[in-house]
């Protein structure tokens, strides 16, 4: 269409010379002349002026985009490996997340209840009262409750609080080794694809068999790129761990303290 524009603009031009050289025979050759001039000058012009309106208005570069497109500036190989690292970290995390929220369970209400079932001599009711609340603090009493029910002493009962505590705890921080092996691997893999892409950087300068700046330039940031987003990846995933570490500190905090208090009242009410 810009073309057609121009084409038309020009045969209009040369159009009006002809009819000027029919009318003025005597100076035809100077105005065909300069009509021509005209023309060449007025038909860049003229395509300057088509491009800029059919031209439609560039829609303001998003920052979902412009992600995209540096993603895809620094390659699929490593920047894929990095992308399924993140992924991967972040479904552990949120997986360890909800576990560790559904295992925060309210240690003082437990504890006042089981508090009014040995007060009443009702062991199996405080038992029962355990199995009926979820997280981990509830299961270790419920082993605590079991064996006192069977006779041990308080001795071994609190022998087996501490057993089942570390098993509780176990529990806690599976899958926590995971988060932290993806926030090594994802600036690692980010500084092994920065290598490898300076490597082809210097490749295709001694190519091109010079320094070039366009080269060096281009080479170079598809190999930065993987490093940034290496460490943007482990970044992420560190904020993760450290919330995980903080919610099994806390939840392991209350299980020690609970367990204490638990002995605390089989002290209080035991009969044997």
């Amino acid at each position: 269409m810009k073309k057609l524009i121009a084409l038309l603009t020009i045969v209009g031009f040369m159009t009006f010379g002809i009819s000027n050289l029919f009318a003025q025979e005597e100076q035809a050759q100077p105005e065909e002349a300069a009509t021509e001039q005209v023309a060449e000058t007025v038909a860049p012009a003229v395509e300057e002026a088509a491009t800029t309106d059919l031209t439609p208005a560039e829609a303001p570069t998003t920052f979902r985009e412009v992600i995209k497109k540096q993603f895809i500036d620094g390659g699929p190989g490593f920047m894929g490996i990095v992308l399924v690292i993140l992924l991967l970290g972040m479904a552990i995390s949120i997986e360890r997340i909800i576990y560790l929220t559904m295992a925060d369970a309210n240690s003082t209400k437990l504890l006042a209840g089981i508090e009014e079932k040995m007060k009443a001599g009702d062991v199996e009711g405080a038992k029962q009262l355990c199995k009926d609340t979820r997280g981990p603090v509830a299961s270790i009493f419920t082993q605590g409750l079991i064996r006192y029910q069977d006779g041990q002493t308080l001795e071994e009962v609190e022998k087996s609080l501490v057993s089942y505590g570390a098993v509780a705890a176990g529990k806690l921080e599976s899958g926590l080794s995971w988060v932290g092996l993806c926030i090594s691997l994802a600036p690692m893999f980010g500084f092994m694809g920065t290598v490898i892409g300076m490597i082809s950087a210097f490749d295709a300068i001694a190519a091109a068999g010079d320094m070039s700046p366009t080269v060096v330039a281009s080479g170079m940031k598809v190999a930065l790129l993987t490093t940034v987003f290496g460490l943007i990846a482990a970044i992420i995933l560190q904020i993760f761990f450290n919330f995980i570490a903080s919610k099994i500190e806390k939840i392991t905090s209350d299980m020690e303290n609970a367990s204490i208090s638990f002995m605390d009242i089989l002290v209080k009410y035991n009969k044997k």
